[in-house]
């Protein structure tokens, strides 16, 4: 499982994880898509709900989750992304995984780091190709790999991001509080560059799944 405030590049890393260790990247909103795709009659629910114009709840996230992690695909383990955002879903999570087994990764990182990393930003509106700028004379010709304009998204303005912060520490302080008293909890910094904090994701992993491994050999 991998936490980590907007802009901590938990999706970068989810994506890298899962081509590391040969497993599915759970994400919710990924789930909910698949669902619906599928027709499933948690997939039907959803696409009712959303069709009429309402919020998916809770619960049916959580059902949704349970569904996807019963899927033969899962047995060797998953990256799970966005689940679970209350400590109440933390502890539902708990009765579908062994705990024991559940490898809990945050990537931390200051409120004002990550607002000076968002404003940096730029979204090329033709290729989707994000880029790191200083000022904006930086890249004077447009994106460098097709051309486009690079643009900041528009909630990668200080003000929305500060925001979206707050929200995120408002679901996740529970969460974080939930697990950070396990062994199999660590906490890496998401400031550094994608490759160090890759090699730090994997390092906690593989020591985590060899005490696991020794542990069940034992027993």
């Amino acid at each position: 499982m991998l936490m980590g405030p907007p802009g901590s590049g938990k999706g970068t890393q989810s994506a890298r994880l899962a081509g590391i260790y040969s497993v599915p990247h759970v994400s919710t909103g990924d789930t909910l898509r698949a669902a619906v795709k599928a027709k499933t009659p948690l997939g039907r629910q959803v696409a009712e709900t959303l069709a009429s114009g309402g919020l998916v709840s809770d619960a049916l996230i959580t059902d949704l989750v349970r569904e996807r992690l019963a899927a033969p695909d899962m047995a060797r383990g998953c990256i799970l992304d966005g689940f679970p955002r209350t400590a109440a879903q933390a502890e539902t999570l708990d009765t579908m995984i062994d705990p024991a087994e559940l490898i809990v990764l945050l990537l931390a990182a200051s409120d004002e780091d990550i607002i000076h990393r968002l404003a940096s930003r730029r979204i090329c509106d033709a290729c989707g190709i994000t880029q790191s700028i200083q000022d904006d004379t930086d890249y004077p010709d447009g994106c460098p790999y097709c051309g486009g304009n690079l643009v900041r998204r528009d909630d990668d303005h200080p003000d929305i991001v500060r925001r979206r912060l707050a929200t995120y520490a408002a679901f996740a302080t529970p969460v974080i509080d939930f697990y950070k008293g396990r062994k199999t909890f660590h906490v890496v910094d998401g400031l550094q560059s994608a490759e160090w904090v890759t090699a730090a994701l994997c390092g906690h992993i593989d020591a985590d799944v060899t005490l696991m491994r020794s542990r069940t050999a034992r027993f």
